[in-house]
């Protein structure tokens, strides 16, 4: 007893598991009570799963007996029970069904079955059937039996009938009795389901036992079986079921519910067979042998082979051309009769694989139909009817409209009756119109055939296509066939029996449902009479307090306001309880949220003492949150109090539900940021923990959508910092549920944390495995006025990629040169030694940046290295790199990725694994498009490697389905695709069939089909039939990866209209109808957003088409799947316009109440009435407008503007209608177009307009027109786009047009800009023709004689028959000189007002459209060809850059102004001051304007930072063109211009980007150089600049992108070699050069040879050998400078002594000598400013008298320098830079250093802005040259 008192006290799972089996037995009985008691979802579950096999597999047979009885309610009722099915039934098959008990088989077998009702059926039956091999027969029966009680209550839907009929016949051949019995019994239930195929998998059996099964199998009822029991996911069903049974009693027709046995194929069955190496080894040779006899053997054998009912797929091209050969040309006709049997066999075999061949043998046997033997015309259609089931009748249909036409009558015949058979076994959807068509052509030829048995044959045909396409689509053709013949063709379709007993076409038609008229829907609620004070704007901009207290008073009652700030507490509470109802009533229009939070606010404010009163106020937040529309601004009001309130007891539970209600109104990612970081600026710690406590659930509700995962670790980082344990916790706590939605990347964040803080981290990430992450309930964002439009499409899932967030290393310097040698070394052994330094780098670095160095080049060796152990360790490396680089590798996919691919035709197995492993990883962070783009793939496929090509297709098989674009690139990959089709290896030719879809589902079947082409003839057939048969198996192209998980729909239907609505309907009808009560549209989060983000990035296709291909509508059909409803998406693509129509009713329907979900798929909705402009069916059409104009009435009601996406993927389309020929449609049109202009601007709109008048249909050029008339006289001339003058010149040249409505449209269309801008019309249009020009005038007389005639568009008429006129006598046409009449009154100001329309406003603040928009367009009208208006445009923008406040909206700007203004000097460069007629003060003033501008905008930093390089290159040289122009020199206003262009270059050279301008000069004097017409002259000053730059590189070097000046020097140094540039006439490029380069070295030092990275092939220039060698030069001098300054030292103190100067001068002359290298300035600076000047003048006499002309004279820091600095400098030709040595007298620098004495004399500026290049221009003679 003590004993069963210790096992008493445990609990219920221990009790289960305990030695003693009367515990286990107690444990099995209270488990099964706990069982029947819990609910499904208990935690209490999972203790057990663990041990529930425990319960099966018991010792004891009492106790096991309970514990299968508990197993069986474990596995009824727990949510964990189907994780346990393959573990507890191996224990029923192995521990129960062995058992003597009949009652612990019953409850095995129940188990099992309990199994398949929780969706197992797969695993229980696979474990059943592995309990057939069981030695035990007691085993096997009971495995039997459960199976066939499966059947029996399941049906063969759940049970899988192919694996239970292959062990059928082995359980036949079992020694037991009872064993046989039951599968005798199992076969009986069998035959039940599938009938008569079950008879040729066991017709091998005893003949015995066969007999007692058709003796069985007769006393099978006929009636269709029915399941009894049902999955938990058909519980509808058995729901029905059990009603039917109920009303119509047991033995009832179930029909209505319960599906009945689907139809099994035999030839499913069957496992197939391999015959082809079973041919006789002598087959082909025997076939075409001389006896015929010999060839009967071979045919025979194959006949023998054939008869097999499936044959395993394989290459049968070479039997097939065998037996084509025999049929076609043998003349034994016993031989061509088996040959045709032969190849029946073979398409009955193999079926669709047998497809390939079909297109070859139909010809040949059609051919062979002019036999007139029965027997073989008999087995020509038995071949012929077997291979039409493994194609179609679109395939077949060239080869049988081919022999139509045959002279034989037997083959005419013949075909015929093929069609016959091939049309009864066809549909109406493979029997298009389009293929209908030809047949009957080419039948109704036949019907009038003198042959009788011809005709009778047609007629057949005819009535048969009658009988399946319906008589609606054959009648038409048969309209010119006299009656008689039509009676006949009737009454066979009549009499016609289609296989299988379907339905024909147009049999028997349903009765016509009856049309509802939907009422429209029930408007709201009209306005309230007192308009709301308060309206919701745009950008709800924080208001006064003043305001506030307006707005809330307003809306609030007076008690409650004045009670607010009440001493009393109760006084306020009772005015709080009042705020709370108010609040609840309140309409969203009317709710001023601001006002009212910020009310809460006033005094206590949120320091209110009553925790009663705070709750109150915390619940108002939330409801003002939930029902008004609550902006980030009113948010703020109130976020930092309620932060504040979330560690409060009593509180804090209010304020969190306010937060989460403002979460759902502003987002969970911005409030979410905010929240945080507010609890952290603060100190309490528990409204920290609390905050992290309220984000983890909150991510839970609304998702990980929008967060910013960066900033998140930064604040969790600083929470696992803090002291407080409750902070921590609620840190990690919060990474749970991160991890849910990130993974185990979240770890990468916190490996740098403590050891024991980590381990803390890991146990809850443990804790979170297996876990999914929970649904969204929240999230339904109310967008309001105050937020950005932008703000959505930041919320695009997790904000950025996981892998972008890791902190990186730069591996570079690590890449030592010894390293790289070492991995290319001879010796294998070193090799190994760099690439496990390599991997060691890799390893240490664990993430790192794409910078490699030499790296990758020296690996790609490897990759082809002899020793296979050196390869395999590099593939190992590179997966390492993939890891630890991440997305950056797509760079080195070229370099490193590519020759992966070639290793993957290695012989080893090994090797090849190890590549691919390696592939796959790198595109798992590369993706797949780089790999795609080039020829490299193209060239690989190429390749006659059978491993690397059956490898290479099995890779793209596997990853091009996963993509939703392809590069074009991928088309080069298919000539090489069509070789694998016939290549040698059976493996490559397998693999390339496999992936012909996936390339079909990318490039089309047309492209591919061009494609064979350029094959070979034989090929070429083959290989279509692939592409065929491809075409039928082609998957559907994949939509990307989902974003997010899907929400619920926005808009619902009321439940009464849902009820409404199933009243409606009859009973009886599917689920399907019952569906579409439900809301059509679905509303996708940023699904738009993304739609714009995937066609930007050409993901997918541009809706921009002439008329829609099958991929758009294919695309529109994907994009739409998750938007609409799925019985709405069938019926908006289905082929039938009848489903159109019923879509459209039920948009209609849905408008108002569906307005937010289908506004956010508006696109895609315009997108798929674009389709329906194409459709030839005006019920359609007409039904589309009316939507349309519904649509667009209620997108203007909502305030909705159609973004540019929207309407260019529209309008395009609508304005191609406007040409229709129909008055109703046309006009349906214009109204749309006019609702367009509420919801689209009108300016937009002009050009989509101008565009469609080039159509070549006239009344499309007449309407368009007519519209933009309309829009010019209701906006004004602003509305031209992109100019008034181009615009009205196009539309003038309609006055010219041949058909006269489109005349007078472009007459009304002038009439009505005469109107607006009266005689400039004539201006803007100027000259457009001589007939035009005639009709311009006659307009212009008819404008003066009768101007009150012309109001408005549409009232002009031309008189016909003056214009036809005018048109057959032009040369006499004499204008009446209306000037001399006198008109009087008319010709007083004019009393209409002249409307004030400019194009471009004077002031930006006058502007209703955005800045940028603004902006385009006034720079565009800065490249103008008119001089004022360019002017007017320059003033312009020269107000905007005046205006700090302002000037900012250039940003973005500076490039599209420099490239205009650019354009502009060309202009005025090329063609102004060409032309006589201008005015030189206006080119002048021009001139001026544009230099101002942009001495204003580089006078501004970031613009002029903005500056790229190659708008600076044009920008320098034109202004240097300007500088070089004498005709601009030689007038007086010239010269200020000139210094207004030496200043703009001074303040270009000194603001703009440095490596920029930099690079813009190298490239202009590369060009110059190399342009033969280029003037000398602009060289020398494009280097002038160069020089004054490189006085700025020891300021400007560290801003200097190194990597992109040296490669414009190595581009440059490509082009101009040492021995080419000494060449030139001077030596001046070669020194420039050599000085940038030598002072970028003397800056940089060694470290300049790390920035030759862009340099792809160092070798093909000098550059880096040169740098090399100026490097050491420096490394070298510096050694050197002791030495020279102590020499010097001695010197100096000769030449200071009077005794020894000259003997001083004459050795520093000679020092100098030997050692040009030397500085003389750097040591001459120290000395006193005479001194300098006496060695300078000293040296340059030495110079002269030792006859050293050639030299340049020796400058010195003295006063050579400082004339050089100050030397006036012009870039003007005149100005001599370089005087001559030993004139010093008559240098300009003399005169300049007098001038610059007298300037200072007088208090002048010296630095003279307009001379300023020449500073530091002096070219050192210390530089060695190279």
């Amino acid at each position: 007893m003590g004993d069963d008192s210790d096992w008493m006290k445990l609990p219920v799972d221990q009790k289960c598991e305990h030695k003693v089996w009367k515990a286990r037995l107690n444990g099995y009985e209270e488990a099964l009570k706990l069982f029947q008691r819990i609910d499904d979802t208990s935690p209490e579950w999972a203790k057990y799963q663990g041990i529930i096999k425990k319960f099966v597999t018991d010792s004891n047979s009492v106790a096991q007996l309970k514990g299968l009885e508990a197993v069986l309610a474990y596995v009824e009722n727990a949510h964990v029970a189907s994780r346990t099915v393959g573990e507890v039934l191996s224990g029923v098959v192995c521990k129960v069904f062995n058992q003597p008990k009949a009652r612990a088989k019953e409850l095995a077998s129940d188990i099992c079955l309990m199994y398949i009702e929780i969706e197992k059926a797969d695993i229980v039956q696979e474990e059943l059937i592995k309990g057939l091999e069981n030695k035990n027969p007691k085993v096997v029966v009971a495995c039997v039996e459960t199976i066939r009680r499966a059947l029996c209550e399941f049906g063969s839907k759940t049970v899988t009938l192919k694996p239970i009929i292959k062990v059928l016949p082995k359980l036949f051949e079992s020694r037991e009795k009872a064993v046989r019995h039951e599968a005798k019994l199992l076969a009986v239930e069998v035959y039940r389901w599938i009938r008569d195929s079950l008879r040729p998998p066991l017709q091998n059996i005893n003949s015995v036992q066969l007999k007692e099964l058709e003796e069985e199998w007769v006393k099978v009822p006929s009636s269709a079986p029915r399941q009894s029991r049902f999955l938990r996911s058909q519980q509808d069903l058995r729901t029905k079921f059990e009603e039917q049974q109920a009303v119509a009693g047991s033995d009832g027709d179930c029909e209505d519910v319960a599906d009945s046995a689907p139809q099994v194929d035999p030839y499913e069955l069957q496992d197939p067979v391999e015959i082809l190496s079973k041919l006789p080894k002598d087959f082909y040779v025997k076939i075409e042998a001389k006896k015929w006899q010999e060839r009967k053997e071979a045919l025979e054998a194959l006949a023998m082979l054939a008869k097999h009912p499936k044959l395993d797929n394989g290459d049968y091209g070479d039997v097939v051309r065998a037996l084509k050969r025999v049929i076609g040309k043998d003349t034994n006709v016993i031989l061509v009769s088996l040959a045709a049997k032969c190849l029946a066999g073979l398409a009955f075999g193999l079926r669709k694989n047998f497809g390939t061949y079909a297109g070859n043998v139909v010809p040949t046997i059609l051919d062979k139909f002019k036999e007139k033997k029965p027997a073989v015309v008999q087995s020509l259609q038995e071949a012929i009817d077997a291979v039409f089931l493994t194609t179609t009748l679109q395939n077949l249909s060239e080869d049988m409209l081919a022999v139509m036409d045959n002279k034989n009558p037997s083959i005419k015949q013949q075909a015929s009756l093929f069609l016959t058979r091939s049309i009864c076994l066809s549909t109406p959807s493979t029997l298009p119109k389009s293929l209908l068509k030809p047949l009957c052509a080419a039948l109704l030829k036949q019907v009038n055939d003198p042959a009788p048995e011809v005709r009778d044959a047609a007629i057949m045909a005819l009535g048969t296509a009658m009988k399946v396409a319906g008589e609606k689509a054959v009648n038409p053709f048969l309209a010119d066939l006299d009656k008689l013949k039509v009676d006949k063709i009737k009454a066979i379709a009549s009499n016609v029996e289609l296989a299988g007993g379907k339905k024909g076409g147009g049999v028997e038609k349903g009765k016509p449902g009856t049309k509802a008229q939907s009422e429209a829907p029930a408007k709201p609620a009209g306005a309230p009479q007192n308009a709301p004070l308060y309206k919701v704007r745009r950008h709800d901009l924080a208001l006064i307090v003043e305001v506030c207290d307006e707005l809330a008073a307003a809306v609030l009652p007076a008690s409650c306001v004045k009670m607010l700030d009440s001493s009393n507490w109760k006084e306020r509470l009772a005015s709080m309880e009042e705020f709370y109802q108010v609040a609840e009533q309140m309409d969203i229009g009317a709710m001023p949220c601001q006002a009212l939070v910020r009310m809460l606010a006033k005094k206590p404010g949120w320091k209110e003492t009553n925790f009663q009163v705070l709750q109150l106020k915390l619940q108002v937040v939330a409801v003002v949150a939930q029902r008004g529309r609550f902006s980030k601004t009113s948010a703020s009001v109130v976020l930092d109090a309620l932060v504040e309130k979330m560690g409060d007891v009593k509180c804090g539970g209010k304020a969190k539900d306010a937060l989460t209600a403002i979460g759902e109104a502003c987002s969970l990612s911005w409030i979410a940021e905010q929240v945080v970081s507010l609890a952290f600026a603060q100190k309490n710690p528990k409204n920290q923990a609390e905050t992290l406590n309220w984000l983890a659930n909150a991510m839970k509700e609304f998702g990980f959508t929008g967060i910013n995962v960066k900033a998140f670790i930064n604040h969790v980082k600083t929470a696992l910092g803090a002291s407080n344990p409750a902070i921590r916790a609620a840190a990690i706590s919060l990474l749970g549920v991160m991890y849910l939605y990130m993974g185990a990347s979240l770890r990468m964040f916190f490996e740098d944390e403590k050891a024991a803080l980590l381990a803390q981290i890991d146990a809850e990430f443990e804790k979170m495995q297996g876990q999914t992450p929970p649904a969204p309930t929240r999230g339904a964002i109310k967008r309001t006025g105050g937020q950005e439009e932008g703000e959505e499409a930041k919320e695009e899932g997790v904000a950025g990629d996981i892998m972008d967030l890791l902190p990186r290393t730069d591996i570079s310097d690590k890449i030592t040169e010894d390293m790289v040698s070492k991995v290319g070394d001879k010796n294998w052994t070193i090799r190994k030694e760099g690439l496990n330094e390599v991997a060691a780098v890799l390893s240490e670095a664990k993430f790192i940046k794409p910078s490699l160095g030499d790296l990758p080049i020296t690996l790609k060796g490897r990759l082809s290295d002899s020793n296979k152990i050196l390869v395999q360790q590099t593939l190992s490396i590179m997966q390492q790199m993939a890891t630890a680089m991440g997305p950056a590798l797509k760079q080195h996919v070229k370099t490193l990725g590519i020759p992966v691919i070639t290793v993957l035709g290695d012989i080893k197995n090994t090797v090849r694994a190890a590549a691919m492993a390696t592939l796959n990883s790198w595109v798992e962070q590369t993706g797949m498009k780089e790999w795609l783009e080039g020829e490299e793939l193209s060239e690989e496929l190429k390749r006659e490697n059978p491993f690397l090509r059956q490898e290479v297709l099995g890779w793209l098989a596997v990853h091009l389905p996963t993509m939703r674009s392809v590069p074009s690139d991928l088309m080069l990959c298919v000539p090489p695709l069509f070789g694998c089709l016939e290549d040698r290896n059976v493996d490559v030719r397998k693999r390339a069939q496999d992936v012909l879809p996936v390339f079909m589902m990318h490039l089309g079947f047309d492209k591919m089909n061009k494609a064979t082409g350029k094959l070979k003839p034989a090929s070429k057939d083959q290989v279509v039939a692939m592409l065929d048969k491809a075409r039928d198996v082609m998957p559907a192209k994949s939509a990307g990866p989902a974003k997010a998980a899907p929400t619920k729909p926005v808009s619902s239907v009321h439940p009464a209209k849902a009820l409404a609505a199933a009243g409606k309907k009859p009973l009886g009808k599917g689920k399907e109808e019952e569906d579409k009560s439900g809301p059509i549209f679905t509303m996708v989060p940023n699904g738009k957003d993304l739609r714009v983000k995937d066609e930007k990035s050409l993901k997918t296709l541009k809706w921009n088409f002439g008329s829609p291909r099958d991929e758009y509508v294919e695309q529109l059909k994907v994009q739409m799947a998750p938007c609409v409803a799925k019985w709405l998406q069938e019926e908006l693509f289905h082929h039938d316009f009848q489903h159109h129509i019923k879509a459209i009713n039920s948009m209609i329907e849905c408008l108002e109440e569906e307005h937010e979900a289908m506004v956010a798929c508006l696109d895609l909705v315009l997108k798929w009435y674009t389709l329906r402009f194409f459709d030839t069916n005006t019920s359609v059409l007409m039904k589309a407008l009316e939507y349309l104009k519904l649509l667009f009435l209620s997108l203007s009601k909502h305030n909705y503007h159609l973004s540019e996406q929207e309407a260019n993927s529209f309008i395009p389309y609508l304005v191609l209608k406007v040409g229709e020929s129909k008055d109703v449609v046309r006009k349906d049109v214009r109204a749309i177009m006019g609702m367009l202009c509420k919801v689209y601007p009108a300016s937009r709109m002009f050009p989509f307009l101008m565009e469609g008048t080039k159509s070549k249909n006239s009344k499309q050029r007449a309407e368009c027109l007519e519209e933009l008339g309309c829009l010019i006289g209701f906006y004004g001339m602003s509305v031209c786009q992109p100019t008034a003058a181009k615009s009205l010149k196009e539309i003038a040249v309609h006055i010219g047009d041949r058909d006269t409505s489109v005349r007078n449209t472009a007459l009304n269309t002038v009439v009505t800009v005469y109107n607006v801008c009266g005689e400039q019309v004539y201006k803007l249009i100027g000259h457009v023709g001589f007939t035009p020009q005639i009709r311009l005038n006659a307009l212009g007389q008819s404008q003066q004689a009768e101007p009150s005639h012309v109001c408005s568009v549409g009232e002009f008429h031309l008189d016909l028959d003056l214009l036809e006129q005018l048109e057959s006598d032009q040369t006499s046409v004499v204008l009446p000189d209306l000037v001399k009449h006198k008109l009087g009154d008319l010709l007083d100001p004019v009393i209409i007002p002249e409307p004030k329309l400019r194009p471009v406003p004077t002031h930006f603040d006058e502007l209703h459209a955005g800045p940028s928009s603004t902006i385009n367009l006034v720079i565009s009208q800065v490249a103008s060809g008119d001089i004022n208006t360019s002017m007017k445009a320059l003033a312009q923008i020269d107000e905007v850059l005046r205006q700090e406040s302002i000037a900012e909206v250039m940003v973005g700007h500076t490039d599209q102004f420099l490239i205009a203004t650019s354009l502009q000097l060309r202009l005025a460069h090329s063609t102004h001051m060409a032309d006589t007629r201008l005015p030189r003060e206006d080119i002048f003033k021009l001139y001026s304007c544009a230099i101002g501008n942009m001495l204003t905008l580089f006078g501004v930093a970031r613009l002029a930072r903005e500056a790229s390089m190659g708008v600076l290159k044009d920008l320098v040289q034109g202004l240097v063109t300007v500088l070089l122009d004498p005709r601009i020199e030689e007038s007086q206003e010239g010269q200020q211009l000139i210094r207004s262009v030496n200043m703009l270059l001074r303040r270009l050279f000194e603001t703009s980007d440095q490596t920029n301008i930099l690079s813009a000069l190298l490239v202009l004097l590369q060009d110059s150089l190399l342009s033969s017409a280029g003037s000398p002259k602009f060289s020398e000053l494009i280097m002038k600049c160069l020089w004054r730059m490189i006085k700025f590189l020891p300021d400007t070097i560290s801003s200097l992108t190194l990597d992109k000046i040296l490669l414009d020097v190595h581009n440059f140094m490509k082009l101009f070699p040492k021995d080419r540039l000494r060449k030139l006439k001077t030596d001046m490029p070669h020194r420039t050069l050599q000085t940038l380069l030598h002072t970028l070295c003397r800056l940089a030092g060694p470290t300049i040879l790390d920035h030759l990275s862009l340099i792809e092939d160092k070798t093909e220039s000098e550059l880096e050998a040169h740098l090399k060698r100026v490097v050491n030069l420096f490394t070298g001098s510096l050694s050197l400078m002791t030495d020279d300054a102590e020499v010097l030292g001695e010197i100096f103190k000769k030449i200071s002594s009077k005794e020894n100067s000259k003997e001083g001068v004459s050795k520093l002359w000679e020092f100098k000598q030997r050692h040009p290298e030397v500085d003389l300035a750097s040591h001459l600076k120290k000395l006193p400013q005479t001194f300098q000047t006496f060695v300078e003048h000293s040296l340059n006499t030495l110079c002269t008298e030792r006859g050293d002309k050639a030299r340049t004279p020796y400058p010195t820091t003295g006063t050579h320098n400082r004339e050089g600095r100050h030397r006036g400098y012009s870039p003007s030709p005149q100005v001599h830079t370089h005087p001559t040595p030993g004139r010093d007298e008559l240098r300009p620098s003399v005169y300049q250093e007098r001038l610059k004495i007298l300037r200072q004399l007088h208090g002048l500026e010296n630095n003279n802005k307009v001379q300023y290049l020449q500073e530091g221009m002096q070219i050192p003679v210390n530089f060695a040259a190279d």
